[in-house]
Protein backbone atom coordinates (compact mmCIF):
# COMPACT_ATOMS: atom_id res chain seq x y z
CA UNK A 1 0.00 0.00 0.00
CA UNK A 2 1.50 3.42 -0.94
CA UNK A 3 2.12 5.98 1.79
CA UNK A 4 -0.82 8.37 2.11
CA UNK A 5 0.03 12.06 2.11
CA UNK A 6 -1.59 14.05 4.90
CA UNK A 7 -1.02 17.12 7.05
CA UNK A 8 -2.67 15.51 10.06
CA UNK A 9 -0.47 15.00 13.14
CA UNK A 10 -0.13 11.53 14.62
CA UNK A 11 -2.50 11.04 17.55
CA UNK A 12 -0.76 8.99 20.24
CA UNK A 13 -4.13 7.78 21.52
CA UNK A 14 -4.70 5.97 18.23
CA UNK A 15 -1.51 3.96 18.57
CA UNK A 16 -2.15 0.38 19.54
CA UNK A 17 -0.25 -2.90 19.41
CA UNK A 18 -2.60 -4.07 16.65
CA UNK A 19 -5.30 -2.24 14.70
CA UNK A 20 -3.70 1.14 15.39
CA UNK A 21 -2.78 3.99 13.08
CA UNK A 22 -1.20 3.12 9.72
CA UNK A 23 2.23 1.56 10.12
CA UNK A 24 3.63 2.36 6.69
CA UNK A 25 6.90 3.49 8.24
CA UNK A 26 8.46 3.27 11.71
CA UNK A 27 7.66 6.69 13.17
CA UNK A 28 8.80 6.53 16.77
CA UNK A 29 7.47 9.84 18.04
CA UNK A 30 5.20 10.52 19.74
CA UNK A 31 6.04 7.36 21.69
CA UNK A 32 3.38 5.37 23.52
CA UNK A 33 4.62 1.80 24.14
CA UNK A 34 7.76 2.75 26.02
CA UNK A 35 8.31 -0.79 27.32
CA UNK A 36 9.23 -1.82 23.77
CA UNK A 37 11.71 1.03 23.38
CA UNK A 38 13.34 0.10 26.69
CA UNK A 39 13.58 -3.53 25.54
CA UNK A 40 15.21 -2.39 22.28
CA UNK A 41 17.83 -0.36 24.13
CA UNK A 42 18.50 -3.18 26.58
CA UNK A 43 19.04 -5.57 23.68
CA UNK A 44 21.56 -3.22 22.11
CA UNK A 45 23.41 -2.82 25.42
CA UNK A 46 23.58 -6.60 25.87
CA UNK A 47 24.86 -7.38 22.37
CA UNK A 48 27.19 -10.38 22.13
CA UNK A 49 28.54 -12.89 19.60
CA UNK A 50 29.23 -16.61 20.12
CA UNK A 51 32.80 -16.43 18.80
CA UNK A 52 33.74 -14.08 21.65
CA UNK A 53 33.55 -17.01 24.06
CA UNK A 54 36.38 -19.53 24.33
CA UNK A 55 35.43 -23.18 23.84
CA UNK A 56 38.86 -24.66 24.62
CA UNK A 57 37.93 -26.19 27.99
CA UNK A 58 34.73 -27.62 26.51
CA UNK A 59 36.70 -29.24 23.68
CA UNK A 60 39.11 -30.85 26.13
CA UNK A 61 36.30 -32.10 28.37
CA UNK A 62 34.29 -33.49 25.45
CA UNK A 63 37.30 -35.41 24.17
CA UNK A 64 38.06 -36.77 27.64
CA UNK A 65 36.59 -40.12 28.64
CA UNK A 66 36.58 -39.29 32.36
CA UNK A 67 34.88 -35.87 32.68
CA UNK A 68 31.43 -36.49 31.20
CA UNK A 69 29.25 -39.56 31.67
CA UNK A 70 27.20 -41.10 28.88
CA UNK A 71 24.03 -39.78 30.54
CA UNK A 72 25.46 -36.25 30.67
CA UNK A 73 26.45 -36.38 27.01
CA UNK A 74 22.94 -37.56 26.10
CA UNK A 75 21.32 -34.74 28.07
CA UNK A 76 23.63 -32.13 26.53
CA UNK A 77 22.99 -33.26 22.96
CA UNK A 78 19.23 -33.58 23.52
CA UNK A 79 18.98 -30.02 24.83
CA UNK A 80 21.15 -28.78 21.98
CA UNK A 81 18.91 -30.65 19.54
CA UNK A 82 15.87 -28.81 20.85
CA UNK A 83 17.60 -25.42 20.92
CA UNK A 84 18.93 -25.77 17.38
CA UNK A 85 15.46 -25.59 15.85
CA UNK A 86 13.53 -23.68 18.53
CA UNK A 87 15.14 -20.31 17.85
CA UNK A 88 14.58 -20.58 14.11
CA UNK A 89 10.89 -21.34 14.77
CA UNK A 90 10.71 -18.23 16.97
CA UNK A 91 12.50 -16.15 14.32
CA UNK A 92 10.11 -17.29 11.59
CA UNK A 93 7.16 -16.34 13.75
CA UNK A 94 8.50 -12.82 14.25
CA UNK A 95 9.65 -12.15 10.69
CA UNK A 96 6.92 -13.91 8.71
CA UNK A 97 3.91 -13.20 10.90
CA UNK A 98 4.10 -11.10 14.07
CA UNK A 99 5.88 -8.07 12.62
CA UNK A 100 3.43 -7.86 9.73
CA UNK A 101 0.42 -7.40 11.99
CA UNK A 102 1.86 -5.12 14.68
CA UNK A 103 1.05 -1.42 14.23
CA UNK A 104 3.07 -0.06 17.15
CA UNK A 105 6.31 1.47 15.81
CA UNK A 106 8.14 0.89 19.10
CA UNK A 107 7.12 -2.78 19.17
CA UNK A 108 8.18 -3.17 15.55
CA UNK A 109 11.61 -1.78 16.43
CA UNK A 110 12.08 -4.37 19.14
CA UNK A 111 10.81 -7.17 16.89
CA UNK A 112 13.64 -6.33 14.48
CA UNK A 113 16.14 -6.55 17.33
CA UNK A 114 14.61 -9.79 18.61
CA UNK A 115 14.79 -11.41 15.17
CA UNK A 116 18.50 -10.61 14.99
CA UNK A 117 19.05 -12.11 18.44
CA UNK A 118 17.35 -15.33 17.33
CA UNK A 119 19.88 -15.46 14.47
CA UNK A 120 22.74 -15.05 16.96
CA UNK A 121 21.34 -17.91 19.03
CA UNK A 122 21.20 -20.22 16.01
CA UNK A 123 24.80 -19.19 15.27
CA UNK A 124 25.74 -20.13 18.84
CA UNK A 125 24.39 -23.66 18.51
CA UNK A 126 26.31 -24.17 15.29
CA UNK A 127 29.45 -22.79 16.98
CA UNK A 128 29.05 -25.30 19.82
CA UNK A 129 28.45 -28.19 17.42
CA UNK A 130 31.44 -27.24 15.28
CA UNK A 131 33.74 -26.61 18.26
CA UNK A 132 33.01 -29.96 19.92
CA UNK A 133 33.05 -31.88 16.65
CA UNK A 134 29.49 -33.12 17.11
CA UNK A 135 27.53 -34.74 14.32
CA UNK A 136 25.64 -31.75 12.89
CA UNK A 137 23.12 -34.02 11.17
CA UNK A 138 22.32 -35.70 14.49
CA UNK A 139 21.83 -32.38 16.31
CA UNK A 140 20.02 -30.37 13.66
CA UNK A 141 17.75 -33.25 12.60
CA UNK A 142 16.89 -34.30 16.14
CA UNK A 143 13.52 -32.56 15.98
CA UNK A 144 12.54 -35.05 13.27
CA UNK A 145 13.84 -38.11 15.09
CA UNK A 146 13.21 -37.57 18.82
CA UNK A 147 9.52 -37.81 19.66
CA UNK A 148 9.61 -35.44 22.62
CA UNK A 149 11.25 -32.65 20.58
CA UNK A 150 8.99 -33.28 17.59
CA UNK A 151 5.91 -33.07 19.81
CA UNK A 152 6.97 -29.72 21.29
CA UNK A 153 7.79 -28.21 17.90
CA UNK A 154 4.61 -29.53 16.29
CA UNK A 155 2.55 -28.12 19.17
CA UNK A 156 4.07 -24.65 18.73
CA UNK A 157 3.88 -24.64 14.93
CA UNK A 158 0.17 -25.48 15.01
CA UNK A 159 -0.50 -21.92 16.21
CA UNK A 160 1.11 -20.39 13.13
CA UNK A 161 -1.41 -21.78 10.67
CA UNK A 162 -3.73 -18.79 10.87
CA UNK A 163 -1.49 -15.75 11.09
CA UNK A 164 1.00 -17.08 8.50
CA UNK A 165 -1.73 -17.00 5.87
CA UNK A 166 -1.04 -14.04 3.51
CA UNK A 167 -4.76 -13.28 3.57
CA UNK A 168 -4.88 -13.10 7.38
CA UNK A 169 -5.59 -9.65 8.79
CA UNK A 170 -6.37 -8.37 12.24
CA UNK A 171 -9.43 -6.21 12.74
CA UNK A 172 -12.07 -8.80 13.55
CA UNK A 173 -12.79 -10.32 16.95
CA UNK A 174 -11.86 -13.81 15.79
CA UNK A 175 -8.59 -12.78 14.12
CA UNK A 176 -7.56 -10.49 16.95
CA UNK A 177 -8.00 -13.34 19.41
CA UNK A 178 -6.03 -15.60 17.09
CA UNK A 179 -3.17 -13.12 17.04
CA UNK A 180 -3.27 -12.71 20.82
CA UNK A 181 -3.24 -16.48 21.21
CA UNK A 182 -0.12 -16.68 19.04
CA UNK A 183 1.70 -14.14 21.21
CA UNK A 184 0.65 -16.00 24.36
CA UNK A 185 1.87 -19.35 23.01
CA UNK A 186 5.24 -18.05 21.86
CA UNK A 187 5.86 -15.88 24.92
CA UNK A 188 4.43 -17.89 27.80
CA UNK A 189 5.08 -21.38 26.43
CA UNK A 190 7.86 -21.39 23.85
CA UNK A 191 10.11 -18.81 25.48
CA UNK A 192 8.68 -19.00 28.98
CA UNK A 193 8.49 -22.77 29.56
CA UNK A 194 10.12 -24.83 26.79
CA UNK A 195 13.33 -22.79 26.84
CA UNK A 196 13.64 -22.55 30.60
CA UNK A 197 13.78 -26.23 31.49
CA UNK A 198 16.54 -26.66 28.89
CA UNK A 199 18.35 -23.67 30.39
CA UNK A 200 18.26 -25.45 33.75
CA UNK A 201 19.97 -28.51 32.21
CA UNK A 202 22.79 -26.38 30.82
CA UNK A 203 23.34 -24.50 34.05
CA UNK A 204 23.55 -27.77 35.91
CA UNK A 205 26.69 -28.42 33.85
CA UNK A 206 27.98 -24.95 34.61
CA UNK A 207 27.56 -25.46 38.38
CA UNK A 208 29.78 -28.55 38.09
CA UNK A 209 32.41 -26.61 36.10
CA UNK A 210 31.62 -28.69 33.02
CA UNK A 211 31.18 -27.37 29.47
CA UNK A 212 31.51 -23.83 30.79
CA UNK A 213 31.97 -22.21 27.36
CA UNK A 214 28.77 -23.74 26.03
CA UNK A 215 26.98 -22.88 29.27
CA UNK A 216 28.14 -19.28 29.11
CA UNK A 217 26.70 -18.93 25.62
CA UNK A 218 23.43 -20.42 26.84
CA UNK A 219 23.53 -17.97 29.73
CA UNK A 220 23.67 -15.04 27.32
CA UNK A 221 20.90 -16.64 25.28
CA UNK A 222 18.83 -16.96 28.44
CA UNK A 223 19.31 -13.26 29.17
CA UNK A 224 18.03 -12.46 25.67
CA UNK A 225 15.11 -14.86 26.01
CA UNK A 226 14.17 -13.36 29.38
CA UNK A 227 13.83 -10.02 27.59
CA UNK A 228 11.80 -11.68 24.82
CA UNK A 229 9.53 -13.21 27.44
CA UNK A 230 9.04 -9.90 29.27
CA UNK A 231 8.33 -8.10 25.99
CA UNK A 232 5.71 -10.68 25.03
CA UNK A 233 4.03 -10.42 28.42
CA UNK A 234 3.98 -6.61 28.13
CA UNK A 235 2.34 -6.92 24.71
CA UNK A 236 -0.29 -9.33 26.05
CA UNK A 237 -1.13 -7.06 28.98
CA UNK A 238 -1.20 -3.97 26.75
CA UNK A 239 -3.55 -5.62 24.25
CA UNK A 240 -5.75 -6.58 27.21
CA UNK A 241 -5.98 -2.87 28.10
CA UNK A 242 -6.46 -1.65 24.54
CA UNK A 243 -8.94 -4.36 23.53
CA UNK A 244 -10.42 -5.79 26.75
CA UNK A 245 -13.21 -7.50 24.84
CA UNK A 246 -10.68 -10.11 23.62
CA UNK A 247 -9.85 -11.35 27.14
CA UNK A 248 -12.99 -13.42 27.62
CA UNK A 249 -13.40 -16.15 30.22
CA UNK A 250 -13.38 -18.73 27.43
CA UNK A 251 -10.14 -17.33 26.04
CA UNK A 252 -8.51 -17.31 29.48
CA UNK A 253 -9.53 -20.94 30.00
CA UNK A 254 -8.03 -21.82 26.63
CA UNK A 255 -4.68 -20.23 27.50
CA UNK A 256 -4.61 -22.08 30.82
CA UNK A 257 -5.35 -25.34 29.00
CA UNK A 258 -2.53 -24.72 26.51
CA UNK A 259 -0.08 -24.03 29.33
CA UNK A 260 -1.10 -27.26 31.07
CA UNK A 261 -0.59 -29.17 27.82
CA UNK A 262 2.85 -27.57 27.46
CA UNK A 263 3.80 -28.75 30.95
CA UNK A 264 2.94 -32.33 29.94
CA UNK A 265 5.06 -32.08 26.77
CA UNK A 266 7.96 -30.58 28.69
CA UNK A 267 7.86 -33.34 31.28
CA UNK A 268 8.11 -35.94 28.49
CA UNK A 269 11.11 -34.04 27.17
CA UNK A 270 12.75 -34.08 30.61
CA UNK A 271 12.38 -37.85 30.83
CA UNK A 272 13.96 -38.08 27.37
CA UNK A 273 16.85 -35.86 28.46
CA UNK A 274 17.95 -37.78 31.52
CA UNK A 275 16.08 -41.03 32.08
CA UNK A 276 18.50 -41.97 34.90
CA UNK A 277 19.14 -38.49 36.30
CA UNK A 278 22.30 -36.40 36.03
CA UNK A 279 24.27 -33.91 38.13
CA UNK A 280 22.09 -34.54 41.17
CA UNK A 281 18.82 -33.81 39.36
CA UNK A 282 16.16 -36.03 37.85
CA UNK A 283 12.99 -35.87 35.81
CA UNK A 284 10.79 -35.54 38.91
CA UNK A 285 12.60 -32.43 40.14
CA UNK A 286 12.31 -31.02 36.65
CA UNK A 287 8.59 -31.72 36.64
CA UNK A 288 8.30 -29.60 39.78
CA UNK A 289 10.38 -26.84 38.19
CA UNK A 290 8.30 -26.86 35.01
CA UNK A 291 5.12 -26.52 37.09
CA UNK A 292 6.70 -23.70 39.10
CA UNK A 293 7.63 -21.61 36.05
CA UNK A 294 4.28 -22.35 34.38
CA UNK A 295 2.51 -20.82 37.38
CA UNK A 296 4.76 -17.76 37.20
CA UNK A 297 3.96 -17.22 33.52
CA UNK A 298 0.23 -17.45 34.18
CA UNK A 299 0.42 -14.99 37.07
CA UNK A 300 2.23 -12.41 34.91
CA UNK A 301 -0.82 -12.14 32.63
CA UNK A 302 -3.35 -12.22 35.46
CA UNK A 303 -4.32 -15.89 35.29
CA UNK A 304 -4.58 -18.19 38.33
CA UNK A 305 -1.82 -20.60 39.32
CA UNK A 306 -2.48 -24.25 38.49
CA UNK A 307 0.10 -26.24 40.44
CA UNK A 308 1.41 -24.37 43.47
CA UNK A 309 4.75 -26.16 43.16
CA UNK A 310 7.85 -24.76 44.91
CA UNK A 311 11.04 -23.83 43.07
CA UNK A 312 13.44 -26.79 43.34
CA UNK A 313 16.22 -24.87 41.56
CA UNK A 314 16.68 -21.53 43.38
CA UNK A 315 20.09 -21.21 41.74
CA UNK A 316 18.37 -20.58 38.41
CA UNK A 317 17.64 -16.99 39.47
CA UNK A 318 21.40 -16.42 39.77
CA UNK A 319 21.87 -17.54 36.17
CA UNK A 320 19.35 -14.96 34.97
CA UNK A 321 20.96 -12.10 36.91
CA UNK A 322 23.93 -11.82 34.56
CA UNK A 323 25.96 -8.69 34.01
CA UNK A 324 27.50 -8.57 30.57
CA UNK A 325 30.85 -7.51 32.02
CA UNK A 326 31.09 -10.54 34.33
CA UNK A 327 33.83 -12.84 33.00
CA UNK A 328 32.98 -11.66 29.51
CA UNK A 329 35.75 -9.42 28.24
CA UNK A 330 38.35 -11.72 29.80
CA UNK A 331 37.29 -14.48 27.41
CA UNK A 332 36.87 -12.43 24.26
CA UNK A 333 38.73 -13.57 21.18
CA UNK A 334 37.68 -10.69 18.92
CA UNK A 335 37.40 -6.93 19.29
CA UNK A 336 34.57 -4.74 18.08
CA UNK A 337 35.50 -2.23 15.40
CA UNK A 338 33.66 1.05 15.20
CA UNK A 339 33.78 4.22 13.16
CA UNK A 340 37.05 4.92 11.40
CA UNK A 341 38.66 1.67 12.55
CA UNK A 342 36.50 -0.39 10.22
CA UNK A 343 38.19 -1.73 7.13
CA UNK A 344 36.12 -1.58 3.95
Amino acid sequence: MPIQKTTQKVDINKRRIINGADADVIQLYPMKHTFAWEAYNNGNANHWLPTEISMQQDIEQWKSHSVLSDEERLAFKTVLGFFSTADSIAANNIVLATYRHITSPECRMYCLRQAYEEAIHTHAYQYIVESLGLDSYEIFNMYRERQSIYDKDAFILSFNEGIFDPAFKTGTFENDQKFLENIAVFSLIMEGIFFYSSFAVMFSFQRQNKLVGSSQQIQYIMRDESQHLNFGIEMINTIKEEQPELWTEEFQARIIGLVRKAVELEYAFAVDCFPKGILGINSESFKTYIEYIADRRLQRVGLPVQYGSPNPFPWMSEAVDLNKEKNFFETRVTEYKTGGTLEW
